[in-house]
C-alpha cells in the first residue's frame, strides 16, 4: 500500500476523441436510430390490414400486431447495425465480433423477433372480448415485458453465452490471461 494520498496520486488521462471520432459517431448515431425507425415503420407496414396474418386477428386486436411490429421493426433495425458495426471496430478491451459470432447475433435476433410476433398475435385474440383500446394496452404491456422469460433461460447451457452475455473486459478476464 502507498503513504500517498489522492491527490498527489497522477489520474490516468482518457483518451480524447478527434473531431472526426465526433462525427463518425454522430454518423453511426444516426444511422443506427434511422435503421430502428425505419424497420419500425416497415415492420408496420408488413403487418397492417392487408398482411397476411390480418386475417388471424379480429377488428379490435389490430393494434396490437401494430404494437408487435413497432417491436420487432425496431429490434432488428436497431441490432442488425450495431452487430455490423461490432465486425468492422474493435480495439483490445473490445476485440470484434468474428462472422460466426455475429450469425449467432443476427440468429438470436430473428428468434426473438419470432417471439415478439407470437406474443403480439396471442394478445391480439383478446380483441376477440375486449375493446380495441384495452387490446393495445394489454399489448403495449405483454410486447413490452415479453422478454423477460427469455432472460431466465440459462444460455451458456446452449452454447450461447457470448450472445447474450455482456462484454467482459474487466481486470479478472485480463487476469485469466
Amino acid at each position: 500500500m502507498s503513504a500517498e494520498s489522492g491527490a498527489e496520486r497522477p489520474e490516468a488521462q482518457r483518451p480524447q476523441r478527434s473531431f472526426a471520432g465526433n462525427v463518425a459517431f454522430g454518423a453511426g448515431m444516426l444511422l443506427v436510430l434511422a435503421t430502428a425507425t425505419l424497420g419500425a415503420f416497415a415492420a408496420v407496414a408488413l403487418l397492417g390490414r392487408a398482411a397476411p396474418l390480418s386475417g388471424m386477428v379480429p377488428d379490435d386486436g389490430n393494434n396490437a400486431l401494430v404494437v408487435g411490429g413497432i417491436a420487432v421493426g425496431g429490434l432488428t433495425g436497431l441490432m442488425l447495425p450495431v452487430i455490423l458495426f461490432g465486425m468492422v471496430r474493435g480495439n483490445e478491451d473490445t476485440p470484434r465480433v468474428g462472422p460466426a459470432a455475429a450469425a449467432r447475433k443476427v440468429l438470436a435476433v430473428l428468434v426473438f423477433d419470432v417471439w415478439l410476433l407470437v406474443v403480439a398475435l396471442l394478445v391480439a385474440q383478446l380483441g376477440w372480448f375486449l375493446p380495441a383500446q384495452i387490446t393495445t394496452v394489454v399489448a403495449v404491456f405483454a410486447v413490452g415485458f415479453s422478454w423477460m422469460p427469455l432472460a431466465m433461460v440459462p444460455w451458456e447451457r446452449f452454447g450461447l453465452g457470448d450472445v447474450f452475455a455482456k462484454r467482459r473486459g474487466s481486470a479478472a478476464s485480463r487476469q485469466a490471461e
